[in-house]
């Protein structure tokens, strides 16, 4: 049963973090430190990819309609206008191809030295500086740019640039737990995407 307990603390830790611009996977290997589970190290690895699948599944469940491509209601650039490809969203599609520009740095490193970046990043020592460290970097970033005026308006005017200048960061992300998959972004669009007033 206090197993059980302690799962349900993870999947609380696990869901409140992953919709926050902090790490998620940082503070489950914080919370690792401090409650064990009685597990071995595969089926722990395991369980942490279960609870953030749901997690990613609620965010897809969420946005749905934004990235669904197909579809004729509401679409507002339709690859045809009239058979099959008239169901097929360009706009939706555009941002997929987008997403998975932003993916392409961070699954090139991860193939490659996932193992080696786990065994020298992910701990508590680790997640401890990466989260003060970029926790003053969003204060410092936020506070200057308190007063800027936005360049990009909406998730359809970030250009394919812009979209690989969000997966670089995504590495930082990748290569250190502690610093946010979601906060990340955030740098790259202060400086790529606001203008001084």
């Amino acid at each position: 049963m206090i197993e059980i307990l302690k799962a349900i603390l993870f999947d609380i830790i696990e869901g409140v973090t992953e919709w926050l611009p902090v790490s998620s996977t940082g503070h489950m290997i914080l919370l690792d430190e401090f409650i064990q589970l009685n597990v071995s190290d595969e089926f722990y690895s395991m369980f942490h990819v279960v609870i953030q699948l749901g997690a990613i599944l609620a965010v897809v469940v969420i946005f749905w309609n934004d990235i669904w491509p197909f579809g004729k209601r509401g679409n507002r650039q339709p690859m045809r206008y009239s058979g099959i490809l008239s169901y097929v969203k360009m706009d939706k599609i555009i941002l997929w191809i987008k997403i998975l520009i932003a993916c392409i740095p961070a699954a090139v490193i991860g193939l490659l030295f996932d193992e080696q970046l786990e065994a020298l990043f992910y701990n508590y020592q680790t997640v401890s500086i990466a989260l003060i460290v970029f926790g003053i970097a969003f204060i410092v970033i936020e506070n200057h740019n308190k007063y800027a005026r936005p360049k990009i308006n909406s998730i359809a005017e970030i250009d394919y640039d812009t979209a690989l200048l969000i997966g670089l960061f995504q590495l930082i992300a990748a290569i250190f737990p502690g610093t946010s998959r979601s906060g990340q972004p955030s740098l790259v669009l202060y400086y790529s995407v606001y203008q001084e007033q």
